[in-house]
């Protein structure tokens, strides 16, 4: 029996939510998954380019709808739906990740991301400013779960707050991806289950149901690897095939930033 549930902290949570249901006026609205690599959007604001926060793509919708003489006291979840997948807006899974574990970060006291990140290919003056400048922009998969930033922790010590990334693997680092977990069950201080969010598009969510999803982890065998387990994914078995297929085709670990202590 499930004796503790552990979670993020309210301020992570909060960014979860604010993707997940974002608000103009009375409606509502999911933010869509932005794929830069088919979109190849380069050196533009972060809220063209799928890292920005909730804020920044509230605050860009405004200034479209602004713009297009659109009432938000008329928009409906549908429409708000559409005006941002038309207007190019959404995230994608490490900007999503990067904002969540930023807010994490800073309600342990151990203060922004951009403090403490290191940028494998910031070796030169150009790309180290670059990275200073625009740490949500430079920041990826791979460089979330390199080894100077976060480090691989075992399935029993699992938290939240901690990483599965995926990387490799069939399409290479277009492929590459990444979870945060949100919250573990634990009994006797044994992890039972996780439960994590990611920003992604499955076939089935056509042009308008794309974004954060919600899945979970049974750890039915604590002592084998995570591609061991058993997932599932929003009540989808299609959603829950298509990642957990993808896990077992990449090198896919469970990380934790080196700060999150």
């Amino acid at each position: 029996m499930i004796d503790k549930t552990e979670s993020l902290t309210p301020a992570a949570l909060t960014v979860i939510d604010g993707y997940m249901r974002l608000k103009i006026g009375a409606a509502s609205a999911g933010v869509p998954y932005f794929n830069n690599k088919t979109v190849r959007a380069r050196m533009s604001l972060r809220v063209k380019v799928g890292k920005g926060s909730p804020t920044d793509i509230t605050e860009e919708i405004t200034a479209i709808i602004t713009k297009q003489h659109v009432s938000a006291a008329a928009l409906t979840d549908q429409s708000l739906a559409k005006l941002l997948v038309d207007s190019g807006l959404g995230i994608d899974c490490s900007g999503f990740s990067y904002h969540v574990l930023d807010a994490e970060s800073q309600a342990r006291g151990q203060g922004h991301l951009n403090k403490h990140l290191r940028f494998m290919k910031a070796n030169n003056p150009m790309t180290k400013m670059l990275s200073y400048l625009r740490p949500v922009e430079n920041c990826d998969v791979r460089t979330l779960g390199s080894d100077m930033n976060s480090r691989i922790v075992a399935l029993s010590d699992v938290r939240p707050g901690d990483m599965i990334t995926m990387v490799g693997g069939p399409g290479g680092d277009d492929r590459n991806h990444i979870l945060v977990i949100r919250e573990v069950d634990r009994e006797d201080g044994i992890p039972r289950a996780i439960r994590y969010s990611h920003a992604v598009a499955y076939p089935e969510d056509g042009l308008y149901g794309t974004g954060i999803k919600q899945g979970a982890i049974e750890i039915a065998f604590p002592k084998e690897p995570l591609t061991k387990q058993i997932w599932t994914e929003g009540g989808s078995a299609e959603k829950a095939r298509l990642i957990f297929e993808r896990a077992q085709a990449s090198v896919t670990e469970l990380r934790r930033l080196k700060w999150l202590l």
